[in-house]
């Protein structure tokens, strides 16, 4: 399986990210991804970029070094209720937006019950694309809902290679994906990839992820990574709100 696009990377801007937007771009271009999504955290984590630079994108090109670059943010899940730190007029100019918890930013008890409602009420925010790395222990969450709601809201949910790395603080992360990823092939739910790339050298890495995908036999029919004209429909420039 080739994956082409990398919808999850981080630039110095994050405040805790090691590479430069330019450094990014290039690495995707040695890597040979067709498309780069540039998603900063979102301002409730610390020490990372506040609203005004969200809502300067149209300043930034859309191509560099033959990639096609998605700048948009990683929006903080802030309770149960699926409230996100970004204005919805924000959001709604973002070219991708990922919807994560973060232990940190989230507010409401880390319950399944709490955690479960969090992810669907989210998902039913149209500029919302992807769950992010749906795969932490220390929040646990019903996947059977979690696939069902994704499927209903054509939300993409997160294969992210950076959760499967030993040194991640997600727990359980691989045994919660394996979960994930036999209902999304039981109900037919779509499914993206994410680096989580917080420096370079990590843009487009999914090794860990394709072990994964072959591990379980994930039909490739359900990556939307694979070509940048099977995932656009799932994108905020891709579908009207």
């Amino acid at each position: 399986m080739q994956i082409l696009v990398d919808t999850h990377s981080h630039t110095i801007a994050s405040g805790h990210a090691y590479s430069t937007l330019s450094e990014m771009a290039r690495a995707a271009a040695r890597k040979g991804l067709q498309a780069l999504a540039v998603t900063e955290h979102a301002p409730q984590l610390e020490k990372t970029c506040g609203l005004f630079y969200f809502m300067n994108y149209d300043v930034i090109p859309r191509e560099m070094n033959g990639v096609r670059l998605l700048m948009g943010a990683e929006l903080n899940i802030m309770d149960s209720d699926g409230t996100v730190d970004l204005p919805e007029d924000v959001c709604r100019g973002l070219d991708i937006a990922i919807a994560s918890i973060h232990p940190p930013c989230y507010q409401s008890e880390a319950s399944v019950e709490n955690n479960t409602r969090a992810y669907v009420e989210v998902m039913k925010k149209p500029y919302v694309n992807i769950i992010g790395h749906p795969d932490d222990s220390r929040v646990p969450v019903d996947y059977e809902v979690l696939v069902k709601t994704a499927k209903e809201t054509g939300t993409l949910l997160e294969l992210n290679n950076s959760s499967l790395r030993p040194q991640s603080s997600r727990v359980n992360a691989r045994e919660n994906m394996l979960v994930m990823l036999d209902l999304c092939r039981q109900y037919e739910v779509p499914i993206t990839t994410g680096s989580d790339a917080h420096i370079d050298a990590d843009a487009g890495n999914f090794e860990r992820a394709k072990e994964l995908l072959a591990y379980c036999s994930f039909p490739e029919e359900l990556v939307v990574t694979t070509d940048f004209d099977k995932i656009r429909p799932f994108l905020n420039i891709g579908k009207s709100m």
